[in-house]
């Protein structure tokens, strides 16, 4: 369950998991960067022209495809914060409260439109 685990110890996790196979040489900004693109893309693929009622299709009969592409992103975002140093906590929060000015609820309920169009 979600709520089992911290961020900081998925983090080690992953740490742990990577140090075992020595992929540190392999893991650096940029590739890991291109990890969590390549990984998205892969989801991506699920949607990909679908109507609404076909992507609720996917989840109920391809929903383990998804869920191992969602993972795959959150170990390369994971991996990243883990060996740069970025409290995802922390940053999270601070985002949040950022798009919360961006977005205040009176101008945004229920509107997709981005900040720059109202």
């Amino acid at each position: 369950m979600d709520d089992n685990k911290s961020i900081s110890q998925l983090k080690e996790v992953v740490k742990n998991f990577c140090e075992e196979r020595d992929w540190d040489q392999y893991h650096n900004a940029k590739d890991l960067a291109i990890g969590i693109i390549t990984e998205s893309s892969e989801l991506l693929e699920y949607f990909r022209f679908k109507s609404l009622k076909e992507v609720e299709e996917v989840f109920l009969h391809q929903k383990e495809g998804v869920s191992e592409e969602l993972s795959d992103i959150l170990f390369f975002v994971l991996r990243l914060a883990q060996l740069y140093g970025i409290d995802l906590s922390s940053e999270f929060e601070k985002k949040i409260r950022k798009n919360a000015k961006k977005y205040p609820v009176e101008k945004s309920k229920g509107s997709n439109k981005k900040y720059t169009e109202y």
